[in-house]
């Protein structure tokens, strides 16, 4: 087929959009490098896996899998909703969070609008504001890492029409505290919306001053929560929407009808039915943060603490943190640089299981060791 010039039938915007580049998969690194052993501690997946209840119930529903899914995926809105307090129209069910962004940026934006976001945070938002076409105000972190909620308050213009906080915050672990939110929220008009993303929220539930975001009645906040951290559900891709039911009506006329799919719903219902193994996941975390930041204090390594399934270490530049990566990656450990969320000299690394952060920390010293970064 004839090349030819796209200019005049692809937009500006996504022309000019660069594509997403996910961590490497296990596969790849094992073709690339064949290393002994391979510990995937870099897409903040739940490295226990699933409850062993998901497997017998996606069995069960692949018997119908010639139909169409459930449009509406009404048995699994209805158990959110008894969990969360609410009513099943307060739901929107989509293929993870980021369809749900993608709905979001679908549904409620005009060509003249605009987003406030922080410049360090979940890369998805980016991308989808991107291909909407949406103008996007980033708004620096602060020292700490955290969201300035002051200034993306002050940045609120006629033309803004949603708000967009990651709590706990992907990549940085950090998060707004209860009083922090509900100032904010005094702060931001009704006509603005706030979305809320809470992919990590399970993560966060023990710490005493995180907002809850259910927990305040605003007309204007959609919650966002994903199967894929917690629950292990990352293949899967399945998540939710919670919010006032005159914004869940409009974002139910833009999505995708059939997602996401027959054996997804069954999965995420079995996942919720099984609250030992989310306690199992929990407890693991906690306990290899503790690990982690022992062993990063060892070695005079500056870290980011985190309520969230990962932690983000600070190297001195870009190019230390791009050696870094690759040296890791050559012993097996797929860790995330985060250029891409806006922080080039920062490396986030998922908690995993005992012997997976114990072939981290013994790849760290040897490469440290050998001077490699």
């Amino acid at each position: 087929m004839a090349n030819m010039d796209n200019r005049s039938l692809v937009p500006h915007n996504i022309r000019d959009l660069s594509p997403y580049v996910a961590g490497k998969t296990i596969a790849e690194v094992e073709d690339e490098y064949d290393p002994p052993q391979i510990s995937k501690l870099a897409s903040n997946e739940n490295r226990l896996g699933c409850s062993s209840h998901v497997q017998a119930q996606v069995i069960k529903a692949m018997q119908e899998i010639q139909d169409y899914p459930d449009p509406v995926s009404l048995q699994l809105r209805e158990v959110l909703a008894d969990q969360n307090n609410v009513s099943p129209e307060n739901i929107i069910v989509g293929a993870g969070s980021e369809s749900l962004i993608a709905n979001l940026c679908r549904t409620f934006f005009l060509n003249n609008e605009e987003a406030i976001t922080a410049n360090a945070t979940f890369v998805g938002f980016f991308v989808q504001a991107n291909i909407r076409g949406i103008s996007l105000k980033k708004i620096p972190v602060t020292d700490d890492y955290r969201y300035d909620l002051d200034a993306i308050a002050g940045a609120i213009s006629g033309r803004t029409k949603m708000v967009y906080i990651a709590n706990p915050n992907n990549p940085t672990g950090t998060y707004i505290t209860r009083s922090e939110f509900e100032r904010f929220m005094r702060k931001v008009p009704e006509d603005v919306i706030v979305v809320m993303d809470e992919a990590y929220y399970e993560f966060a539930q023990d710490v005493s001053d995180y907002p809850h975001s259910l927990d305040f009645d605003h007309n204007n906040v959609i919650t966002l929560r994903t199967f894929s951290k917690a629950y292990g559900l990352a293949g899967f891709r399945i998540g939710y929407g919670i919010g006032p039911e005159h914004l869940i009506n409009e974002m139910s006329k833009t999505k995708l009808t059939f997602e996401p799919t027959t054996t997804a719903q069954a999965a995420a219902l079995a996942a919720l039915g099984d609250t030992k193994f989310l306690k199992k996941s929990r407890d693991v975390v906690k306990k290899g943060k503790k690990r982690l930041y022992r062993f990063f204090e060892k070695h005079n390594v500056e870290y980011v603490p985190s309520i969230s399934n990962s932690v983000m270490m600070i190297l001195p530049n870009t190019e230390q943190a791009i050696a870094f990566t690759q040296a890791m990656i050559e012993e097996g450990v797929i860790l995330r640089r985060i250029n891409a969320f806006g922080l080039p000299n920062c490396v986030r690394i998922t908690i995993g299981r005992e012997h997976e952060m114990e072939h981290f920390e013994r790849s760290f010293e040897k490469i440290l060791e050998a001077q490699e970064f």
